[in-house]
């Protein structure tokens, strides 16, 4: 009998932990956001060296297959985030490099057929674009049946990337608004304006997930782009504190030099 009991409670935990499940995914499909894409900030910080971390494996994981970084050794990636040579061998490295190589891609030149032009280098491209420009270009990607790839985005219309990160993500569609704008002697012009997004499906990652995922991955392009800064923030406050105290010696010396003239 108190066999029967816990096979019941554990069929009844079992449907309602189902029912929640499919809650939870409904509660995502229809939601939306993102009206104000345009104020969406990265805040990177590149001293979150756990964040950078995770940004490394997530760039190896989605991102290396196509952009290379052809100016960060997997040595200098190592000894920067403290990763053991056996974990990054196992983990990062990708089969036939060795931790001296640079971190290139394995796509060949046919990339340049595949997706209408070569996939740019992103070394530097933190520093070129900004943190904020990355974060949101890789959050407005949006369902388009017109294009060949099936996706476009905001911030970078007509792009020739596809959506690698929607099984994440989940699929969403862009939702537009007819407003009316001034127009040459006085006319009233009708032009379609974004609205918000609409998700339509969902993916493996929560949307708090996929935001930390998001910013994980462009902590770790402004960590790329500028490997030395914490190293010249840290040496930066030496010399400061070093030219203020010179700065005083120096005046209590041409204090004494003049005392006399005066």
């Amino acid at each position: 009998m108190r066999t029967d009991r816990r096979a019941c409670a554990a069929v009844v935990l079992a449907v309602v932990l189902a029912g929640a499940t499919g809650c939870a995914r409904a509660a995502v499909t229809g939601r939306t956001f993102g009206a104000h894409w345009r104020s969406w900030q990265a805040r990177a910080n590149v001293a979150d060296l756990a964040s950078v971390r995770r940004g490394a494996r997530d760039f190896v994981g989605y991102c290396l297959s196509c952009h290379s970084l052809g100016y960060e050794r997997w040595s200098r990636l190592g000894k920067d985030l403290h990763i053991p040579p056996a974990i990054l061998r196992k983990d990062l490295i990708p089969p036939g490099q060795t931790p001296q190589d640079y971190m290139i891609s394995p796509m060949t030149a046919d990339a340049a057929g595949w997706f209408g032009k070569q996939p740019p280098d992103l070394s530097l491209f933190a520093r070129y674009r900004g943190t904020n420009y990355l974060y949101r270009y890789l959050k407005t990607f949006y369902v388009d049946s017109g294009r060949a790839t099936g996706v476009n985005n905001l911030v970078y219309p007509s792009t020739a990337m596809p959506d690698v990160l929607s099984s994440l993500e989940g699929l969403k569609i862009a939702v537009y608004r007819t407003v009316a704008v001034p127009g040459p002697h006085g006319t009233m012009l009708k032009r379609r304006v974004f609205a918000h997004f609409e998700q339509i499906a969902p993916g493996s990652m929560t949307p708090r997930q996929f935001d930390r995922f998001v910013r994980d991955t462009v902590n770790f392009l402004a960590y790329v782009s500028e490997p030395n800064k914490l190293e010249r923030h840290r040496i930066g406050i030496w010399v400061i504190l070093f030219l203020i105290a010179f700065t005083w010696l120096a005046w209590l010396l041409k204090r004494e030099y003049w005392k006399d003239v005066r």
